[in-house]
């Protein structure tokens, strides 16, 4: 075989091989964040929890994801990928089911700061390790491919946690057997885990020699022609200027994502009122609107990596959604068709904006420095998921409508595209090898 038939037959058994597995693994993650959503429909009143109690409780859980974010990705980049995904999976399990034993508000409370600090270097574990396995131009596909979980996990999971709570499964209200389930899958495929992944191509036993040899040495050069313009430890990383950006950029992202997402069912429910919706028709209405992300999320990444651009695509997609979010607060008015098609507008802008985004670090950084900058910008940013809950939920209960708390969610999103758009310096462009390197490789 020549060369581009090596690689095509390489990619396509890498991306058979990881993605799939990958995109499973990282659904389960998001289901606690759907579950967490839809329980609030009727924990909430059962327990007698104001929309700021919720909204805290709802965001401390990124407290414990920005405090062992970054230790947990060092510890990676030590024990291997593959043995600390399956650690997170196994402990988050258990303590998710553990969430269906809460009673007080402090319960709740602890209960979700631990599952944040279980958690924690998850996904930033997740694009180190397929950036080890792909060529930077195509980052942003591989990204992508996995990532569709957040939407996918919104979609199938919103209909799915409307059922459940309808249900009393080992004599359990609904909100509680969605906290016990979820748990189930999720210890399953931290064990499958231990077995499944290859903690280093050196290690792959699914590619053929040659395949091997050619992942291997492109690999290898894209690595050594990065580090030719920034060769960086773990900790340079953490200092670099376009990282410290970038998290500061994710971190505004983020309140308006969480913000937003969190809340998502009942702002829903209180938009759709006049049509009077069932719960069930609720999960449904809300799955549509991920699934819309879904699509949208895949074909911005792939023209991203068309287009060898990063950083407006991201500012494209947020100030899109931005404008959104604030549109749909106002025509909700006089339409609530309206409304929910500005609303899924608004989803699908904070969901399109990732893969381009995340194709960015690996862009300029390699090795165990490339593990640190993503575990820096993922932590501080979702810290944003503490605040965006929590102001949403706050501002709710002083001015009893979402409307202001709307406002609030849209200038922060905008916010973050403007400072990711314009103030990174680095372009955040795939990398492109010279002649010399193309012909060294054949």
């Amino acid at each position: 075989m020549d060369v581009k038939q090596i690689e095509a037959s390489t990619v396509k058994k890498v991306t058979l091989r990881l993605i799939p597995f990958l995109f499973i693994c990282f659904a389960i993650a998001i289901m606690d964040r759907v579950n967490i959503g839809f329980a609030a429909l009727t924990m909430n009143a059962e327990l007698g929890f104001s929309s700021a109690v919720y909204g805290f409780g709802a965001g401390i859980f990124f407290i414990g994801y920005f405090i062992f974010e970054v230790p947990g990705s060092a510890i990676m980049t030590k024990w291997g990928a593959r043995k600390w995904i399956a650690r997170i999976m196994i402990s988050w399990a258990f303590i998710a089911g553990a969430m269906s034993l809460i009673k007080t508000p402090v319960q709740f409370y602890i209960i979700r700061f631990l599952l944040g600090a279980a958690e924690a270097s998850f996904y930033p574990c997740m694009v180190w390790y397929l950036s080890n396995f792909y060529q930077s131009k195509n980052h942003a596909k591989a990204i992508a491919g996995f990532m569709l979980a957040i939407p996918a996990a919104n979609a199938i999971g919103s209909p799915i946690a409307t059922v459940l709570l309808g249900t009393n499964v080992f004599g359990l209200a609904g909100w509680q057997s969605l906290f016990v389930l979820e748990g189930i899958p999720c210890l399953i495929l931290g064990i499958i885990c231990l077995f499944y992944l290859d903690d280093k191509i050196e290690d792959v036993k699914w590619l053929t020699k040659e395949e091997l040899n050619w992942l291997i040495d492109v690999t290898t050069k894209e690595r050594l022609h990065k580090e030719k313009a920034k060769r960086y430890t773990f900790m340079d990383a953490l200092k670099d200027r376009d990282v410290l950006v970038m998290s500061l950029g994710y971190f505004c992202w983020m309140t308006g994502y969480y913000g937003i997402n969190m809340f998502l069912p009942t702002i829903t429910k209180g938009i759709s009122a006049s049509f009077k919706l069932s719960t069930m028709g609720l999960g449904w209405l809300v799955g549509a609107m991920y699934l819309c992300a879904m699509v949208v999320m895949y074909l911005v990444g792939n023209h991203s990596d068309k287009t060898n651009e990063r950083r407006l695509h991201v500012f494209g997609c947020l100030v899109i959604s931005a404008a959104a979010m604030v549109a749909s607060a106002y025509v909700a008015k006089f339409s609530v068709i309206g409304a929910f098609v500005l609303l899924t507008i608004s989803v699908c802008g904070a969901f399109g904006s990732y893969s381009p985004f995340w194709a960015i670090p690996p862009s300029f950084l390699t090795g165990a420095a490339s593990a640190g900058a993503i575990a820096l910008i993922n932590s501080i940013g979702n810290l944003g998921g503490f605040f965006g809950p929590y102001i949403v939920g706050y501002i709710k209960d002083i001015t009893g409508s979402f409307n202001a708390s709307m406002i609030f969610l849209a200038v922060v999103l905008a916010l973050g595209g403007i400072i990711i758009g314009f103030l990174i310096k680095i372009s955040g462009e795939v990398v492109v090898l010279d002649e010399e390197e193309k012909n060294s490789l054949i």
